[in-house]
């Protein structure tokens, strides 16, 4: 992916958009494309609880590249979620705060080839405002991603597994595995179809109550307003396997800005 064809400074304003598009897709959809981003995630999750309520969850995702000599780039993501929890049970009230923060860390090759792939640690950190929101624990762990860009396709997989390594006693250790495939085909002008559902394993849960297993799409398109590069999508998912009381399915908007040097 060549960025600087982003800034080729000899194209015309309005030939520079059109020829750009396809490049700022690349780099919306490769989680560690070396370029600032700042994505602001909104997850509206449907059914939730005994009252089938509604449960929203928006992760703000910045994120930063580094280089690290010739050789190596270090792409730091965070995930800060700001949540509203619904009633849990008769009694109780809904709950909106923060809650707690991820943190991934990937050493990826500077001059990649077919495969462009990055791993570190990762980590989860109890932040949450109320204990309604988060699991009072420190998580330690790896992370990894792999994609690959074929003509029209971007495809791709993320996974993540942490465990409790410290946090309060009197709350359950978490032993979580997180999988991600994103599946993208590019159209012109900056768009695009994609589906990168998000499967959750809960290890600490009963068996029956371990996986939460979406199915699901949408679409998106990159593109400038002036100067600024942005991304709009939107995806919806049907959890087809689902501990008991989560939702049923989720809508999920995201808005994106990128600052590509």
């Amino acid at each position: 992916m060549g960025v600087g064809a982003i800034f080729a400074g000899t194209l015309s304003a309005s030939n520079a958009g059109a020829e750009e598009a396809p490049e700022l897709a690349h780099l919306v959809q490769n989680p560690i494309a070396k370029v600032i981003s700042l994505p602001f995630q909104n997850n509206l999750n449907f059914g939730v609880g005994p009252r089938n309520d509604a449960q929203d969850v928006l992760n703000i995702q910045p994120v930063l590249p580094f280089g690290m000599g010739s050789r190596w780039n270090v792409i730091a993501r965070a995930i800060v979620p700001v949540i509203h929890e619904p009633p849990l049970g008769p009694g109780t009230q809904g709950t909106t705060g923060l809650g707690d923060i991820s943190l991934a860390t990937y050493f990826s090759p500077a001059q990649p080839g077919k495969i462009i792939w990055g791993v570190g640690p990762a980590f989860t950190f109890a932040t949450a405002s109320n204990n309604e929101l988060g699991r009072g624990k420190l998580d330690a762990g790896l992370s990894a991603v792999a994609l690959t860009i074929r003509g029209h396709w971007l495809l791709g997989v993320l996974a993540t597994d942490v465990a409790s390594v410290a946090g309060v006693s009197s709350r359950k250790n978490v032993h979580q595995m997180l999988v991600q495939p994103f599946i993208n085909y590019n159209l012109a002008a900056g768009w695009y179809l994609t589906s990168s559902p998000i499967v959750t394993a809960d290890w600490k849960a009963p068996g029956s109550q371990q996986w939460t297993v979406p199915v699901g799409g949408g679409g998106g398109r990159a593109f400038r307003v002036g100067r600024q590069a942005v991304n709009v999508q939107m995806q919806a998912f049907g959890n087809v396997a689902r501990p008991r009381e989560a939702s049923d399915w989720t809508l999920r908007m995201q808005f994106q800005l990128l600052f590509p040097k």
